[in-house]
């Protein structure tokens, strides 16, 4: 391979993880605010009159949770085998809600360690080429080292450009995520509460 080709490909790369990125990370903002304003939905109707009925069969988390608590107290009798069983639902509805929120996430993480080291072989290379070029003409004046290592040193400037966002991007959506979770996870104990209070009662749950 060339200089030319070798940094090109590198920069290639960096340019799609760049892509990647920006894209990645606007399609999940517009999940998690989607997802906000569902479940802030589901959880204001409940509240109001404990059911939320029309929400039961929605598509976000907190319509998902409300969907199985309601079954699983439909279908229960009193005891502590039926509290064990609402608390076990619940969790693992939490954690399949948790895992569907949180897909892709990684992908910002592995741009944000890679890019650098990318954008560093790139240089690397670059140099490499234009010392062996510095080499083989037998002369090393400012124009003839100058140019090849200025174009090697663009790689590692894009891949830190590439890697900044991405690390910003990484951090705030998962703390995002955490955030909207613990929603979830505070209107599973109230789902909880209200069945431990009706002794999750099915007939109790019906009326």
């Amino acid at each position: 391979m060339t200089q030319f080709s070798v940094e090109q490909y590198a920069i290639g790369i960096l340019i799609l993880f760049s892509v990647v990125t920006w894209a990645l990370a606007l399609i999940k903002a517009g999940v998690l605010l989607k997802a906000r304003r569902q479940n802030a939905a589901v959880i204001d109707a409940w509240s109001r009159d404990g059911k939320a009925t029309a929400h039961r069969d929605g598509n976000s988390a907190c319509a998902h949770l409300l969907a199985a608590a309601q079954d699983v107290v439909a279908q229960s009798g009193e005891g502590d085998d039926a509290r064990e069983r609402l608390e076990r639902v619940l969790h693992q509805q939490v954690r399949i809600e948790r895992r569907g929120l949180e897909r892709w996430l990684p992908v910002l993480g592995s741009v944000a360690s890679t890019s650098p080291f990318i954008g560093l072989f790139g240089t690397v290379w670059g140099i490499m080429s234009a010392l062996k070029g510095i080499g083989i003409a037998g002369t090393a004046s400012l124009d003839t080292v100058a140019g090849p290592v200025g174009s090697a040193l663009i790689a590692t400037g894009i891949g830190i450009a590439v890697a900044v966002p991405a690390v910003l991007f990484y951090n705030g959506l998962l703390r995002l995520v955490r955030a909207e979770v613990h929603r979830w996870e505070d209107f599973a104990f109230l789902l909880f509460d209200q069945a431990q209070r009706n002794d999750i009662d099915g007939s109790a749950a019906r009326r």
